[in-house]
């Protein structure tokens, strides 16, 4: 590339560059900047075509995403396998959907946070979008295949172009794991069934103290009504106030008067009411409040949160639970009851969160039919964070494997006994495995069993084969014994207790 051709390309680059920054920081449209977005990256591209100008390649996974070690990997199935057996002891069933919709599936579901909607170009025709959540997809699967009653976990990737904060368990890419159950049923007894379901999920999971907040989207909109917020402006505000758990009353009220234009009066009326948090008293409470009890949403959001609480009496949750009125839940789908599980000790924040959206089926059915849902979204890489920062602060080892017996040789040419004896093993549906090597040491096969947390090693020699014996090998006591080579299978099964 002619060096006045690189200095153009380079000023163009610089040009684009700062169009795109300007974008960004007056928060245009994300289709536009999308597009100024892909003319830089291409400009970057011509600028890389040159031989002497080839930009250094940068091995990275995308920012907002990571890679999962096998440790890593053996911690979070063991999670999922905890939480998959709560979701099936309340009679669960799953599904799966795609990883990308038509985008016009999922606009208009999420408020404000459609902006972290990730584009897909046009493919085939096609205008589509990568999911932002399992929510959204389940519902047009409802509406889709004319289902009315169902009760279902779903456990999968979604993707949001969010700002990532890694160390919080905030990505980019992330798994959800939903628990929703849809139909028509007498009020809060689905509801009260998801909360007990994040206790004995998080309960099984030991991860410290942790606490429930919920709320009441009625009820809120019935505060807001009754400090005399515009209704076009509920969910904007609901959107402000849901960055309660993040951000002090300081800076949300400034957004709301600054940037949504809302009365200072009217603002300091929502604080009055968002600060107070308690049990089944503050429904007594909010029902001596003359003004509060003029808007028939309130009403309607104390009355099921009395139900609520009285339930989870019942469930044994309510020291769990706790009635806090700052809880919104910015999506504007929700419709009832709203919830949030907060790690109390542990800065990583919502670890689940979930709530009541009724109309949601509706918006995808031509008849507009609505299929009531309540479900709860368990916060299952935030969970990965604070567990293994336990296992480190605890300077744990995570078993990567499920290996349960080692067949070691004592001497040199009997891998072809040890491959015989594998084979019963495996046979007999017990995890095996020997070294690859035909003449391993027996102190390097015993050191694998050791580091890799195998408990139980079968060792032979020439003196065992003669006799039609071997060794059983306690690896953690070191206790060793003999058996018959015809009675293997069966001594192993009654030592690992099968």
């Amino acid at each position: 590339m002619a060096d006045e051709m690189r200095v153009q390309l380079l000023e163009q680059i610089k040009e684009q560059g700062d169009l795109v920054r300007k974008l960004k920081a007056t928060k245009a449209d994300s289709t536009q900047i999308n597009e100024e977005v892909a003319k830089l990256l291409e400009l970057k591209a011509q600028l890389g075509d040159g031989g002497d100008a080839q930009q250094k390649f940068i091995l990275k996974t995308p920012k907002g995403t990571r890679d999962y070690s096998p440790e890593q990997m053996a911690l979070r199935l063991g999670v999922l396998d905890k939480i998959i057996n709560v979701f099936k002891r309340h009679g669960a069933e799953t599904i799966d959907t795609p990883i990308f919709e038509l985008k016009e599936v999922l606009t208009g579901k999420y408020g404000e946070d459609t902006k972290l909607i990730y584009d897909l170009k046009d493919q085939g025709g096609e205008i589509l979008a990568l999911r932002y959540d399992l929510t959204v997809p389940f519902a047009r699967y409802l509406a889709m295949s004319k289902i009315t009653n169902i009760k279902r976990y779903h456990i999968a990737k979604v993707y949001r172009r969010d700002n990532p904060s890694m160390t919080k368990g905030r990505y980019r890419e992330f798994y959800q794991c939903d628990f929703d159950i849809a139909g028509i049923y007498d009020s809060m007894l689905p509801d009260a069934e998801c909360l007990r379901i994040v206790v004995e999920s998080l309960s099984a999971l030991n991860l410290g103290a942790f606490v429930i907040k919920v709320n009441h989207r009625s009820l809120l909109d019935g505060i807001f009504a009754a400090c005399g917020v515009p209704n076009d402006k509920f969910r904007t505000i609901c959107s402000s106030v849901d960055k309660l758990d993040k951000s002090p009353w300081e800076e949300v009220r400034k957004e709301m008067v600054e940037e949504k234009q809302l009365d200072e009066a009217i603002a300091d009326k929502i604080g009055s009411y968002v600060s107070k948090r308690g049990d089944v008293k503050l429904v007594n409470e909010l029902r001596e409040d003359e003004i509060l009890m003029k808007q028939p949403k309130a009403k309607e959001g104390l009355e099921a949160m009395e139900l609520l609480l009285k339930y989870c009496d019942i469930y044994r949750v309510t020291d769990k639970v706790v009635f806090d009125l700052s809880l919104a839940r910015g999506l504007d789908y929700y419709t009832g009851v709203i919830y949030e599980a907060v790690i109390t000790d542990s800065e990583v924040g919502s670890v689940a969160g979930g709530g009541r959206y009724d109309n949601l089926v509706g918006m995808f059915d031509p008849k507009k039919k609505n299929v009531p849902c309540v479900g709860v979204s368990i916060g299952v890489e935030r969970i990965f964070s604070v567990l293994e920062n336990q296992i480190a602060s605890q300077g744990g080892k995570i078993r990567t494997t499920e290996v349960q017996v080692f067949v070691a040789s004592a001497q040199k040419n009997l891998h072809d006994e040890r491959m015989r004896i594998l084979v019963d093993l495996w046979d007999a549906e017990i995890k095996a495995e020997q070294s690859y090597k035909k003449n391993p040491k027996i102190l390097a096969q015993l050191q694998h069993c050791e580091e890799n947390g195998i408990p139980l090693a079968i060792i032979i020699g020439e003196g065992e084969l003669a006799k039609g014996v071997v060794t059983l090998r306690e690896v953690n006591t070191r206790v060793e014994r003999t058996v018959p080579r015809d009675k293997l299978v069966e001594e192993v099964k009654k030592w690992l207790g099968n």
